[in-house]
């Protein structure tokens, strides 16, 4: 049996495909096109899941698409007819996309060049916030679990939790949109002035800079029910449907600004492009992670209640707050979580096709998933083939010798672009795509801005971390494969590893198990060998743009920026003198 799911005409279009139960492919199109959250049908994702499973269009029994136009339909009108304010262009833009959604079978004629006919019957829609709890609870280790999808909106929800069960998903509760914590969080990261679609990480990377102040404040806007779910007061948010997304002619997600007057009134006029950030802003930003983490924290406590179980499975944007993840489990009942590597909207693909795989289809579970690299492969002879064609020098190495030589290049303070094995899914990398550097070097994170990443001072760098000595190091300890929690780092670790300690204590970890990511692991185990310390700093290969997908990008981007060396699984390119 063969599924492919897709995320189409939404942020962060993407494909996945699972045959016989498993996924063989999972990947975002803003891979191969090169915009961030692109947004439009994503062929060339769909072309890579089918070329990975060496198969084509008409092999494929079922396609499931994460979006379901009727979903929640009458409510729409109605919210439309109560909203004559909003803008008649935004309006029209979102019902030409709900069309665009519901004519996946010509857009699949389309691409394969075969008749709409023969998709007839193949195609499942799958709601939207369905489609993410399917994403983390199908692919979880439990066989039973509570279920939250929390995100801006999708399908006109904004929230959704529930209760999965073996095969079975079953719905407890939802919130309508235009009340959204996702909404909440991105009016406030504009007013703070980060205007663009994904902006929101830098409010997280920024609130520990701050003290939580303004909390009262944010109680009027919004207001936890005993229902364990919210409401916004919609004062202080932007009338009708003019705030909602709309995407541009390169099929890039656009978000106007959410926030209202009344925002301003309060919290004072947004800041500007190029303003300095004063300690009032960082003050803000703390104040809003808070208040979201006492939001999730208010819905997971009474869903546990609700349910009585203690495995709980988290998936939609907002689940993209690693911040609030930590804390998750010492703040409610629950004992173990899930949360897929692409939690986000990329996740909608691999959700949809796992809705229809074990709901519809009542396939059989897998294995969880524990593994994101899922993404484009290159061997040593294609990455050869490409540089002797671009004249440039390199040096081929046994993976021994590999590991002592980028080992001494970051002991000596280098840059090191790491590409190797298949890309991830998700907006994490993980060893696959990544930067790296030594953790232990007080100047690090200004030497990383400097030479490659040119991004904000207070956005924090990344541990990976072997798992075995996660708790060595960190006051918490659990399995962190996506890198989708931050943790406390134990005080009299902070100082050995400073490049990778937050300014509140705190880092966002990725534990490196060796079964799954055996190179990255056998590369920070030599590092271990040498200075003790058992992490590399991580961060995303990629600048101002998509991580990179090919060789062809990652040696663009070494040439464009000053890293001191490049691996392409065992090729190395390295400047003069480093």
């Amino acid at each position: 049996m063969i599924i492919v799911g897709i995320n189409a005409y939404h942020a962060d279009a993407s494909a996945a495909i699972f045959v016989d139960g498993k996924m063989l492919a999972a990947i975002e199109e803003e891979r191969f096109r090169r915009k961030k959250h692109w947004a439009g049908f994503p062929d060339l994702a769909i072309q890579f899941c089918l070329q990975e499973a060496g198969i084509g269009f008409n092999d494929v029994d079922h396609w499931a698409i994460g979006r379901d136009p009727r979903a929640k339909f009458f409510k729409k009108i109605l919210y439309l007819l109560k909203n004559p304010g909003g803008s008649i262009a935004v309006i029209t833009d979102r019902f030409k996309n709900s069309r665009k959604a519901a004519s996946i079978q010509d857009e699949l004629a389309r691409l394969s060049g075969m008749p709409a006919k023969n998709f007839t019957g193949k195609i499942h829609n799958i709601e939207h916030h369905r489609s993410h709890i399917a994403s983390a609870f199908f692919a979880s280790p439990f066989e039973e679990a509570a279920c939250l999808s929390i995100d801006g909106s999708g399908d006109f929800s904004t929230t959704m939790t529930g209760i999965g069960k073996d095969n079975e998903i079953k719905i407890l509760q939802s919130v309508n949109f235009p009340h959204s914590i996702g909404i909440f969080y991105t009016a406030f990261t504009q007013l703070l002035g980060f205007p663009y679609y994904g902006d929101e990480y830098k409010v997280m990377g920024m609130a520990p800079y701050g003290q939580p102040k303004y909390l009262h404040l944010l109680e009027d806007v919004v207001t936890l029910t005993n229902d364990g779910l919210f409401k916004l007061n919609l004062q202080y948010f932007r009338t009708g449907t003019s705030g909602i997304i709309s995407y541009d002619d390169n099929h890039t997600p656009v978000v106007a600004n959410l926030y209202s007057k009344k925002m301003i009134e309060v919290f004072g006029a947004a800041r500007k492009k190029d303003e300095l950030l004063t300690q009032y802003h960082k003050d803000l930003a703390a104040s809003v992670q808070r208040f979201t983490e006492k939001i999730i924290f208010h819905i997971l406590n009474h869903l546990q209640q609700q349910t009585g179980l203690t495995n709980i499975c988290i998936a939609g944007g907002v689940a993209q707050n690693s911040v609030a993840n930590g804390k998750i489990l010492s703040n409610t009942s629950f004992k173990k979580m899930y949360i897929p590597s692409a939690g986000h909207d990329a996740g909608i693909s691999m959700g949809a096709a796992l809705y229809t795989q074990q709901q519809v289809l009542q396939y059989p579970r897998q294995p969880a998933i524990m593994n994101a690299y899922t993404g484009s492969r290159f061997s040593n002879d294609e990455i050869k083939k490409l540089l002797k064609g671009k004249e440039v020098t390199f040096t081929e190495m046994a993976d021994e010798d590999l590991y002592n030589h980028v080992t001494a290049c970051l002991i000596n303070g280098g840059v090191v672009g790491w590409f190797t094995g298949r890309a991830e899914f998700g907006p994490r990398a993980l060893g696959g795509r990544s930067i790296i550097a030594d953790p232990r070097r007080v100047d690090a994170k200004e030497i990383l801005n400097l030479k490659v990443k040119r991004r904000e001072s207070f956005r924090p760098f990344a541990p990976s971390i072997l798992k075995e000595y996660v708790p060595e190091f960190f006051e918490l300890v659990d399995d962190v494969p996506f890198m989708e929690k931050v943790f406390p780092i134990k005080k009299e670790k902070q100082a050995l590893i400073p490049a990778v300690t937050h300014v509140d204590g705190t880092g966002r970890l990725q534990t490196v198990d060796k079964e799954i990511s055996a190179r990255y692991y056998a590369l920070i185990d030599c590092f271990r060998r040498k200075t003790g310390i058992p992490i590399l700093l991580n961060t995303s290969f990629n600048e101002n743009e998509p991580i990179v997908n090919s060789p062809i990008e990652a040696l663009e981007c070494f040439e464009r920026t000053n890293m001191d060396m490049l691996v392409l699984e065992n090729i190395v390119i390295q400047r003069s003198g480093s």
